[in-house]
């Protein structure tokens, strides 16, 4: 296959008759990657090309020949490494196959069949080979802080507080009743007093008038 064909027909990219997978793909070093193209209109005997595209599509893209698989054989373009790259598999499912890929394989590969008037393209597969894989963070989880629920056990020192209870107020009550009790003496003993005053003073006022009643001439 030569530009000369690719120049002289009009091109559509991402037709539906071909799907390719998986749309992107990163392996290390030294893999080996399968990418498989389905057509899903074609004859058995449609011939599907295999291109790569080292940059991002544009008008002045060029695509590179790899390869296509003709009845029992692959069929490679210029400078391709047969050891490293193999075809096989007729309409509807072909499949590519890259042995111990280096950075220098990675690009856009695209599997392609020569329609009339267009060359119809598949979806394409980004392939990317890097050395060290990169490692995705990991989620953070966000945790909720936790409400503490607080449980109140009766100390030994409330339990002994409530045991006391009863001995405070008997204590409390007994006070009360003698200081009433003390009251009362005291009140009584305060209106004995006066009731043995106000005696005393009547029987001296009496005294005195009996004294004066025998001595008139005083």
């Amino acid at each position: 296959m030569n530009t000369c064909l690719m120049d002289d027909h009009p091109a559509l990219h991402g037709s539906l008759a071909l799907v390719q997978t998986p749309a992107f793909l990163m392996v290390q070093t030294n893999q080996m990657v399968t990418l498989s193209c389905k057509t899903q209109t074609s004859p058995s005997n449609t011939r599907i090309y295999w291109l790569r595209l080292r940059q991002a599509l544009s008008a002045n893209s060029h695509y590179e020949f790899l390869a296509y698989w003709e009845s029992k054989k692959t069929v490679y373009g210029k400078e391709v490494d047969s050891e490293k790259l193999t075809v096989h598999g007729n309409p509807p499912q072909n499949v590519l196959t890259l042995q111990n890929v280096k950075p220098a394989d990675s690009g856009v590969y695209f599997c392609m069949i020569i329609g009339i008037p267009n060359l119809i393209f598949g979806t394409g597969t980004q392939l990317s080979v890097v050395d060290v894989l990169p490692t995705s963070p990991q989620p953070t989880k966000k945790t909720s802080p936790k409400k503490k629920v607080c449980h109140r056990v009766p100390t030994r020192v409330t339990q002994k507080r409530l045991s006391c209870a009863p001995l405070i107020l008997g204590l409390l009550a007994a006070g009360v009743l003698i200081l009433l009790v003390s009251l009362g003496v005291a009140i009584h003993l305060r209106c004995f007093t006066s009731d043995q005053r106000i005696c005393f003073l009547v029987s001296r006022y009496k005294n005195t008038l009996v004294s004066d009643e025998r001595d008139p001439e005083k």
